[in-house]
């Protein structure tokens, strides 16, 4: 009944009449009652704790404030904050030293990277070290195979043995004509490694210098004075040498006196051996006083010999000193074309005593018919020349007889007449030159002979010499034959169809190789003393003294500067024309064939450029090179050790090949005050193969700036002072340039590495020429009647720039000391034309054109400020250049050639490893 009960009082009171009401009534006040509580607990409870708390710390002893705000420190007094607190510092100063360690860490481990860095370099250097003295040594070992398998190892040079100042006397030979060097020289006092030492005589310490001739003593004086072998130690001296002549007749000394005073001399030492006498003549009027003197064992050398005086191989005829104290003057002299002149021939002159009456005797035709040698050759020389001029077939002139006094002569000599101009401008018209040797066959050569043999050579008449007993002038070395006709006298009938028969092309040779023989031992007293010496030289088979070389004097320069790679410079694309060398600098091989040469080809004689030190003169590019060319310190008689290793293909990729296989070239780069544009060009020289050394010739009064910091290449730069501004320092033979190979190349030239190293390849086929990239061409100007300096764009050419071009240093060196010093002075009145110096005289010595490799025509770097060549006047002064270097050489050196050389990869059935080949066209 109570179940029931309640379940209907949950049902609403349903059931014994419910009352709902009362239940709902008593639920809200039980939930009134607990949301009350609630509010009362949750709000009221706080305020009073609050209130209590608040009213506790009021109390006066602040030290039982427990729930008061407190400072810090006070609440570190609290044990276990404490704790906290110092856990906190510990951690704070442990981060800041954590903090100060890392910082450490990371500063060393940058250190340590950039030590690794310079690790990596140093080991990289070691290994390319190491792969050069391995190269060092395997070529080492290769030159010290080929010396044992030649059984020729290196010698170092003997100690010099002076002799003793009193030389031990020999016999004389029977008699002076006698005299050869074999039995009158004393070879004792010339050891190979003298260095010919020469000591002259001052003749004015002497009673016969008074009397001669003031020009002539003062030329020799002058040139003793510049030469290289003279010395004043007189005791180690290989020859002495006095002059006697030529003498003023007035006050000439008797024979008998001049004798005593030669046997006086202090070195004369009984009989003269390994002395020289000289006897110079400045006019034709013949002074041979010296044949009546007793000369010993002493050497004479002079204009006029007998036969009785002669010694072949011993004595020496020397040419005439006609320009005592004048250099030629090359503008006077004609050109040598066009080849043939106005006359055919010319001869002037009077025989004042002829043989018959000189001999006192008769002889007449019917002798002469019956096999006898005629006496005098003379009268029918006279009749068969008039015959010819009578006969008009060509223009001849021949006169034997003078307007004026002809001058004093020999008995049965031809002396000159008029003066020495109006002989020259006669010379000048004449294709031949007619020299009729004296009647008397006793007299081997005369002065007068000399004297037209020199006027004929000075203005490119053809020497045409009657009578083949004459000695002309250094004929024991000089080839005659190759300048002048030589013809018996007995053949005067057929001279004038001889004379007729020789071609235009012969003619132009002999012309111009006897002006190469004028200029070389005539023209000048230097040339004279000097051949007489290298005469006397080469006959004792004693190398030449080295020609010098310019000194470079170094301006000190910081380098450091780490260069990069222009990759329009060292992307050669298809081009890999050689391997990218690790030799370090490598010096072309010095000439060693000094002491032995002297023996070998001693009679050659190459049309090449004149000088003291060119008695036979030579390319450097002969198998054989003379001792005269010793001064080129380096030459290919070099043989190469392995032979060419170029192949085809990939072989060629991997090796320079060629007869030298190992060679570098030297960079010459002439600056003027362009730093940047300097800079620029040296960087974009880095990793180029094959590059020796870099010689930038500073030509600016100015030094460089102290805080210009030069680029390192890998190869050293060595920049040289020079004494002057002046474009023909680009060509002076610096020490400092130790290979044949020379890159002459300008501070704005912009060439890529593959273009330089197929420049050099070429180059190696062609030593003895310019090898470059501008080509440039002369032209004739047929309304002015000269020749033009040409620029434009053409499948021809003549000339080749030197602002990027190779050449040998052998030209350096006859550019700088034996060229006419004309054409230098006028590179410098210009400051131009250098370069067109160059080609005239490679093309005079070798009559081959240059090469030009690659068809790109100009080179300049873009950007780069303008060069001299932009001036308005720069092509005027060029024409100038051209037609004073035309008058200077006597004609025009420079030959066209279409030839041109490039790369040029083709296609042909190889193996797979045979990657590509390469022809030249």
């Amino acid at each position: 009944e109570l179940m029931t009960g309640y379940t209907m009082l949950r049902n609403g009171g349903v059931g014994n009449g419910g009352q709902p009401w009362v239940l709902r009534w008593s639920s809200r006040i039980r939930l009134t009652w607990l949301s009350f509580t609630l509010f009362v607990i949750l709000v009221f409870f706080p305020l009073i704790a609050h209130y209590y708390l608040t009213t506790i710390d009021d109390a006066d002893d602040a030290g039982k404030r427990i729930f008061g705000p407190r400072t810090g420190n006070e609440l570190c007094e609290v044990k276990h904050v404490q704790d906290l607190c110092r856990i906190r510092e510990s951690v704070s100063e442990e981060l800041l030293q954590l903090e100060a360690k890392r910082q450490e860490l990371n500063s060393e481990i940058a250190k340590l990277n950039l030590k690794i860095e310079a690790c990596k370099k140093s080991i990289e250097n070691a290994k390319q070290d190491l792969l050069q003295l391995k190269n060092v040594i395997s070529q080492t070992e290769h030159s010290y195979k080929e010396l044992m398998a030649q059984n020729q190892p290196k010698l170092s040079l003997p100690i010099r043995l002076l002799p003793d100042k009193d030389d031990a006397t020999f016999p004389l030979p029977k008699s002076n004509r006698n005299c050869r060097l074999h039995n009158c020289f004393d070879y004792s006092r010339c050891p190979l490694t003298s260095g010919f030492p020469v000591y002259v005589y001052n003749s004015d310490d002497y009673p016969f210098g008074s009397s001669l001739d003031p020009l002539i003593k003062q030329a020799f004086e002058a040139t003793v004075r510049t030469n290289v072998y003279v010395t004043e130690n007189a005791n180690i001296a290989c020859v002495y040498i006095i002059l006697v002549g030529e003498m003023q007749e007035p006050v000439m000394p008797k024979p008998t006196e001049l004798e005593q005073q030669l046997h006086s001399l202090p070195y004369w030492r009984t009989d003269g051996h390994n002395h020289l006498i000289i006897n110079l003549s400045r006019k034709s009027e013949t002074q041979n006083f010296i044949y009546n003197i007793s000369t010993g064992r002493a050497m004479i050398a002079q204009s006029t010999f007998y036969d009785a005086q002669y010694r072949p191989g011993f004595d020496i005829v020397v040419s005439p000193l006609v320009h005592a104290m004048s250099e030629p003057n090359f503008l006077e002299i004609p050109p040598q074309v066009p080849v043939k002149r106005k006359y055919l021939f010319s001869f002037q002159g009077e025989k004042i005593e002829s043989l018959r009456s000189s001999l006192q005797e008769v002889r007449s035709f019917e002798e002469e018919i019956e096999g006898n040698a005629p006496a005098d050759y003379d009268d029918r020389i006279i009749t068969t020349l008039k015959a010819v001029q009578d006969s008009k077939l060509d223009f001849v002139l021949v006169e034997f007889t003078c307007k004026n006094q002809p001058k004093a002569s020999l008995p049965t000599e031809w002396a000159l007449c008029g003066e020495r101009e109006d002989r020259l401008e006669l010379l000048k018209l004449s294709t031949f030159a007619l020299i009729i040797t004296p009647g008397d066959t006793h007299l081997v050569i005369s002065a007068g002979c000399t004297m037209r043999l020199f006027e004929a050579l000075e203005v490119g008449a053809i020497p045409v010499v009657l009578g083949e007993q004459v000695q002309l002038p250094y004929n024991d070395v000089i080839r005659w034959n190759e300048a002048a006709l030589i013809i018996p006298k007995p053949r005067i009938t057929e001279v004038h169809f001889l004379l007729r028969s020789i071609s235009d092309n012969d003619l132009l040779a002999m012309r111009r190789q006897g002006r190469f023989l004028w200029e070389t031992y005539f023209s000048t007293s230097d040339n004279v003393f000097s051949t007489v010496l290298a005469i006397i030289r080469t006959r004792i088979q004693i190398p030449a003294a080295p020609i010098r070389e310019e000194p470079a004097v170094e301006i000190p320069h910081r380098s450091g500067k780490a260069a990069g790679t222009d990759p329009n410079m060292a992307d050669n694309g298809d081009l890999d024309l050689g391997p990218v060398e690790t030799e370090p600098p490598y010096a072309s091989p010095k000439y060693l064939r000094n002491f032995t040469l002297t023996a070998m080809d001693i009679y050659r004689n190459w049309n090449s450029a004149p000088g003291p030190f060119h008695l036979f003169p030579y390319t450097p590019f002969d198998p054989v090179l003379p001792s005269e060319a010793k001064f080129l310190g380096s030459g290919t008689g070099f043989r190469p050790i392995g032979g060419g290793a170029g192949g085809s293909g990939k072989e060629f990729q991997a090796a320079l090949g060629g007869n030298v296989p190992r060679e570098q070239f030297t960079v010459v780069m002439l600056t003027y005050e362009r730093e940047e544009v300097l800079m620029n060009s040296l960087e974009r020289l880095n990793g180029l193969p094959y590059l020796n050394k870099v010689v930038v010739v500073w030509n600016s009064p100015k030094l460089p700036s102290e805080d210009l910091l030069w680029p390192d290449i890998g190869v050293p730069i060595m920049v040289v002072r020079t004494e002057k501004n002046s474009l023909n320092n680009r060509f002076l033979p610096w020490d400092e340039i130790e290979t044949e190979a020379i890159l002459s190349i300008d501070d704005d030239a912009h060439l890529r590495h593959d273009e330089i190293m197929f420049g050099f390849r070429v180059w190696r086929e062609a030593r003895d020429r310019i090898v470059g990239f501008p080509g440039r061409y002369h032209a004739w100007d047929i309304p002015h009647q000269s020749w033009l300096y040409n620029s434009n764009y053409s499948c021809e050419l003549s000339m080749v720039l030197t602002g990027a071009a190779f050449f040998h240093k052998y030209y350096a060196y006859l550019y700088s000391y034996v060229m006419p010093q004309a054409i230098r002075d006028m590179v410098d009145e210009y400051i131009n034309c250098e370069d067109i110096a160059m080609n005239f005289l490679v093309s005079h010595l070798t009559r081959k054109p240059p090469i030009k490799v690659t068809s790109r025509w100009t080179f300049r770097c873009p950007g780069c400020p303008q060069a001299l060549s932009h001036d308005d006047s720069h092509f005027h002064e060029r024409h100038k250049c051209i037609n004073f270097f035309v008058k200077v050489y006597g004609y025009m050196p420079l030959l066209y050639t279409q030839f041109r050389v490039d790369s040029v990869l083709f296609k042909t059935r190889l193996p797979h490893d045979k990657t590509k080949c390469f022809k030249f066209i």
